[in-house]
């Protein structure tokens, strides 16, 4: 029986999924990627689980992108459908009902910068550094392309891309490709701390909002606002909201039940 790829932990309210691959430098295997894919799913069914942290294991790769030795297939469709496996694994992040964080330990190469990019929010340590090599052995990054042009626009996306450049924690958060970078000593405090303060917001609503801001994101402005208003209509019907007004109203916590 082969050694898991990915550990899957409950610690508290977070459900944490770990790459344990670091003599691979945490390299997405097809079998990494596929207990990625059971290991959010086990995430969303979890009730005691409300945040879900993805992360590498040891402290000098967060993932270093694909193990091609893994997705070669028996033949062109097979390995292209191994690749595309990647493209349906970002999306499956960022359509998990629940908020995700990427816990940047180290390095974000190639795909391991795609998943850093398809979770919601990212926590980095100062260490950690973030690129796109992938031109340098001819190659382009085509699936991590779709989601970093949304992040950064047509000159920065095609500066990481077309040069390879390798970009520090500091520049990654100037470019706002994390959120924060904390010391290599505080990175879980921080990563808890942020997932604390998502674990006490509905999580109804949050997969609610979630899925509008990625549908509305790639529409143009009208069509976004009157989507948007649809949404808002569907928010104020949802439980949660109805107590989050009375909570304000009668100046105590909500007690969300999450729908």
């Amino acid at each position: 029986m082969e050694e898991p790829h990915v550990r899957y932990e409950l610690l508290q309210s977070t459900a944490r999924l770990t790459i344990d691959r670091p003599q691979m430098r945490n390299a997405l295997s097809s079998q990494a990627m596929r207990e990625l894919e059971e290991g959010l799913a086990r995430a969303e069914q979890d009730a005691a689980a409300r945040v879900v942290v993805l992360t590498g294991a040891g402290s000098k790769a967060f993932c270093s992108g694909g193990d091609l030795s893994t997705m070669a297939g028996e033949g062109f469709l097979e390995a292209h459908d191994a690749r595309r496996a990647y493209g349906l694994l970002l999306r499956r992040i960022q359509d998990c009902r629940k908020p995700t964080i990427a816990r940047v330990n180290g390095t974000a190469l190639a795909g391991g910068l795609g998943l850093v990019l398809a979770c919601d929010l990212a926590v980095a340590a100062p260490t950690a550094t973030f690129g796109l090599p992938e031109i340098d052995r001819g190659l382009f990054p085509m699936q991590v392309i779709a989601l970093l042009q949304r992040h950064l626009g047509r000159k920065r996306a095609l500066w990481l891309v077309m040069s390879g450049t390798r970009i520090t924690a500091g520049e990654a958060l100037d470019l706002g490709l994390v959120n924060r970078v904390a010391p290599a000593e505080a990175l879980d405090a921080a990563v808890d701390e942020l997932a604390r303060v998502l674990a006490g917001k509905s999580l109804g609503v949050l997969a609610l909002g979630k899925r509008a801001f990625g549908f509305a994101e790639d529409l143009p402005l009208p069509a976004a606002m009157e989507l948007l208003a649809s949404q808002l209509s569907l928010n104020v019907l949802c439980e949660d909201a109805s107590e989050g007004v009375t909570a304000f109203l009668e100046k105590r916590q909500p007690h969300w039940k999450d729908r």
